[in-house]
């Protein structure tokens, strides 16, 4: 409560250093990806470490006080933020990405479906421009007449190839 994100990237990193301590793993070449509140932490990720040398961050939350007011699920966020962002926006901020995006060098690609509810397009739009405002390497994928789960086959084949190709290029050493 009141440390959205925080203690799930804690626990990636212990994972990610479990993983490195008993398997041969080159620690320059970590990639991190997720869609929906692995989106969401992917972005997280990026603001708070420099350990991942790529990212693909899929219909993510950047910024918790305009998704608060961008979609109709909001209920859900009291109980882990402790009040709605209207009663104390502070506790939302502190768990966004984009309070933090001038830390991000990692390239980073952003996809999502146009016509996402739950993690909605701006949330991603928001992230991305950030990041090529600030020279960070990034591309955006909006999938047109996709929700949060994608139905067209072609769009779900290039979105798995993109991020093939996104960390094929940016993990090579």
């Amino acid at each position: 409560m009141k440390d959205f994100g925080g203690g799930d990237l804690r626990d990636i990193l212990a994972g990610v250093d479990a993983v490195l301590a008993r398997f041969p793993v080159d620690p320059k070449r970590l990639g991190i990806t997720g869609w929906s509140y692995g989106g969401y932490m992917t972005m997280w990720a990026v603001t708070q470490t420099e350990r991942f040398r790529a990212a693909v961050a899929g219909a993510g939350i950047a910024n918790w006080q305009s998704y608060y007011g961008e979609n109709l699920i909001d209920r859900w966020m009291i109980p882990f933020f402790g009040a709605s962002v209207y009663e104390d926006p502070s506790v939302y901020a502190k768990s966004s990405p984009i309070s933090f995006i001038t830390r991000v060098k990692t390239p980073t690609l952003v996809v999502v479906g146009e016509k996402d509810a739950e993690c909605p397009a701006p949330q991603s739009f928001e992230f991305w421009h950030a990041l090529k405002a600030l020279g960070v390497p990034t591309q955006l994928v909006v999938y047109p007449g996709e929700g949060h789960e994608f139905a067209e086959p072609a769009h779900r084949d290039d979105r798995v190839n993109r991020t093939l190709a996104w960390f094929e290029k940016h993990l090579q050493e």
